[in-house]
């Protein structure tokens, strides 16, 4: 229900949240132009300034305090009037004060659309649905990034979900501040509330009358501070029974001309003052810095709605539409999806399809519809992803309270399919809630929770094979979701490990595919010949010839090392590995990068623990030869022989000699008394409780066997300090990738 709010709030305000972006962005300068204009002497008084004004304007009417600091004075001398900016130290004229007319007009058009009073109303409007949708926006993304305290963790989706994301994380404080605020200024506009104004004090009924003292003298005046003031009127010349009318920030008052006494004095009410508060912090006037931010998160609003139009299109767009799909009441199999966008769905279509062609009536439904309907179901698939903190997609809010409602079918079986992220500590719980849900209300189940980490295809396809095997037939579940668009790369350098062994590694150096010679001068500039932007702990998607999903490999290099690097071990039967391991030099292939940023070394001079077996070296190595400050690095890695299988052994000891490497610590299981990654660790433990206690960072690439061993061992070196690799994780300082 919250998306549903924000965007239904996002897509009705977009146009105005754009141009109030825009001309709140272009008003925020203001404050900062009159403060780099203005110098204010420390210490004057509003007599000192009002004497120094009256030496150079005889005929001074008025003094104004801009709330920058700007002296302004209107004067009038015979048939000479005008208004001038002075300086306040000496009362010289500046400069003639006249705000520029774009100033005024982008005022107008912020504050009303330059419609008057329904321009006013829509502006109004368009305050209340920006604080709602900022709002709405700031729960979305705590839950997104799985609590307050992981809101600087790595965003994930595609490109415009990601920027949608990353920008409101810079600018919603200052646009839920600027909503706040604008939607009380409006409500004081229409009367709504009050806004603190009040009556002038009561003009005194009698004056001194005697002769006017020079206004640098009065007392009234010398008592009240120039930062104080907010405006002075002088009185009529000529007139002994007239007054000064004085505005301070603390109220009004009338000054006799002669005595220079405070006749009457009206302060400000506090809501008089809250109010000269709020439309501080909204416009920025007084606090310059202040009025700079709000202006660089106003210029996030145009940004936030276009991409939220486009992340709002692309959900549209991505909405389940199921072929085939059986009525309720006569499935034989329901197929049940728990999604928050939509990409749990592409799965369920696949599954849907493949037990379809197999002979079976399938219907397919969001976990929200379950119910008793599915009379005739003998089986039930629930294939569900976990939203933020281990909370229920969208798709799947009321499944627990419907499942709760219900008695199960004894002669129905289920099976549970998690999508999530590993770098999560909370990765596919949703989907374990409600597996366990299930078994506790007494549904049989068919196969064990199985849980697929970001989307893999190729964990989707071994789910379904052994599923299959279960059924009795031979299913074939090859989901391909949408690519990035693919580059052409050439392969530049290819360097092999263990060519005797059964399954022999290979690394492999990939440049930017010069175009044909046939392609033309003005092909080369409208399709540059470099590489895709990319950094080490990216992965690369290659698609195999004959194969229908792509391969995911972990990047060694970043783009600006000028190469494309990937390490591959040839597996039996592999049909990408081996594609790549037969590649010459010269060869090139279609590739695309999929971002990974939760996979990178922390900023900063916090040691960083490498952890890693097999080719899981690559983005290892690649950190490391990025590691150009020399901050503490140290590398676990484990190999099989050493005399073949030392991959990247000439590279890390240049690393170890020019510091970028400070430690490297070798595990070799294919030699005599041949030991693993982990019990490296753990001979190490004493130095490894330093390292985390003083902040270290540990980042693990491998197999998942490898991965959960290295968890193990760390769980027990880390125990004396009350410390386990899930309180790591929960603070950004274990991560993992692995395959």
């Amino acid at each position: 229900m919250l998306r549903q709010i924000h965007s239904f709030a996002g897509l009705i305000s977009a146009l105005l949240l754009i141009v109030i972006g825009l001309t709140g962005a272009v008003l925020s300068t203001t404050p900062v132009l009159d403060r780099l204009a203005t110098s204010m002497p420390a210490g004057v008084s509003v007599a000192e300034l009002a004497g120094r004004v009256a030496r150079h304007y005889p005929g001074a009417e008025q003094i104004q305090r801009t709330a920058s600091g700007t002296i302004i004075v209107y004067y009038s001398t015979g048939d000479i009037s005008g208004v001038d900016r002075v300086d306040p130290s000496s009362g010289k004229a500046i400069a003639p004060y006249a705000p520029p007319a774009y100033a005024r007009w982008f005022k107008e058009l912020h504050r009303s659309l330059l419609l008057d009073t329904p321009g006013s109303a829509a502006v109004g409007i368009t305050a209340l649905l920006m604080l709602l949708v900022s709002s709405s926006g700031l729960f979305l993304l705590v839950k997104r990034v799985g609590g307050w305290r992981q809101l600087a963790r790595p965003l994930h989706g595609n490109r415009s979900q990601r920027w949608h994301a990353a920008v409101a994380r810079l600018a919603l404080a200052g646009l839920l501040l600027s909503a706040l605020t604008g939607s009380y200024m409006s409500a004081a506009t229409f009367a709504l509330i009050s806004d603190g104004s009040q009556d002038e004090p009561d003009i005194p009924a009698a004056t001194s009358g005697g002769a006017p003292l020079p206004a640098a003298r009065l007392p009234a005046l010398l008592a009240t501070r120039l930062e104080d003031l907010r405006e002075l009127s002088f009185p009529l010349a000529g007139d002994r029974s007239a007054v000064y009318t004085l505005r301070t920030r603390q109220g009004d008052a009338y000054v006799d001309q002669s005595s220079g006494a405070l006749l009457a004095f009206r302060a400000h009410s506090n809501v008089r003052e809250a109010f000269e508060l709020i439309y501080q912090l909204h416009t920025g006037e007084g606090l310059w810095w202040l009025g700079l931010a709000l202006g660089l998160s106003a210029l996030g609003a145009p940004w936030l709605a276009l991409t939220g139009i486009v992340v709002w299109w692309q959900r549209l767009r991505a909405k389940p539409r199921i072929a085939n799909n059986c009525a309720p009441a006569s499935a034989d199999t329901v197929i049940l999806v728990g999604s928050e966008n939509n990409s749990s769905w592409g799965f369920a279509r696949v599954l849907h399809e493949a037990l379809r062609q197999a002979g079976q009536r399938v219907h397919t439904a969001p976990m929200n519809q379950f119910s008793s309907r599915y009379a005739s179901a003998r089986q039930l698939f629930i294939l569900t992803a976990t939203y933020g903190d281990g909370d229920a997609p969208a798709s799947a809010t009321h499944f627990l309270a419907n499942l709760a409602g219900m008695a199960p079918k004894h002669a129905a079986s289920y099976a549970v399919l998690g999508f999530g992220d590993r770098q999560f500590p909370t990765f596919c719980q949703f989907a374990q809630e409600v597996d366990a849900a299930m078994a506790a209300r007494g549904w049989r189940r068919l196969i064990e929770l199985a849980m697929i980490d970001r989307q893999s295809p190729q964990e989707f396809a071994r789910w379904g094979s052994k599923l299959g095997t279960l059924l009795g037939h031979e299913l074939v579940l090859e989901y391909a979701p949408e690519h990035p668009h693919t580059h052409t790369l050439q392969l530049r350098e290819r360097i092999a490990y263990g060519e005797e062994e059964h399954d022999p590694t290979v690394v492999l150096r990939f440049i930017a595919a010069p175009l044909p010679a046939t392609a033309g001068w003005l092909a080369s500039r409208l399709v540059p010949h470099r590489l895709p932007r990319f950094e080490a702990g990216d992965l690369a998607g290659i698609m195999a010839p004959g194969s229908s999903m792509p391969r995911f490999y972990s990047l060694a290099s970043g783009s600006s090392d000028g190469v494309l690097e990937i390490c591959v071990r040839k597996q039996p039967g592999g049909l990408c590995s081996s594609y790549l391991y037969d590649l010459l030099p010269g060869a090139s292939i279609e590739a695309f990068v999929q971002p990974n940023p939760q996979f990178r070394p922390a900023l900063g001079k916090a040691p960083v623990i490498l952890i890693g077996a097999g080719t899981g070296i690559g983005p290892l190595a690649g950190f490391i030869r990025n590691n150009t400050g020399k901050h503490p690095m140290y590398l676990y890695w484990g190999g099989r022989p050493p005399a073949s299988d030392f991959l990247y052994e000439p590279e890390l000891r240049n690393y170890l000699a020019d510091r970028r490497l400070t430690q490297l610590h070798t595990a070799f299981s294919r030699v005599e008394n041949g030991v693993r990654v982990q019990t490296r660790l753990m001979e190490d433990a004493d130095h490894m409780r330093r390292l985390i206690a003083d902040d270290g960072q540990v980042l693990v690439c491998g197999s998942r066997a490898m991965a959960a061993s290295v968890r193990q061992a760390l769980d027990q070196i880390l125990a004396p300090l009350k410390l386990d690799v899930a309180a790591l994780r929960d603070k950004g300082r274990y991560r993992e990738d692995v395959f």
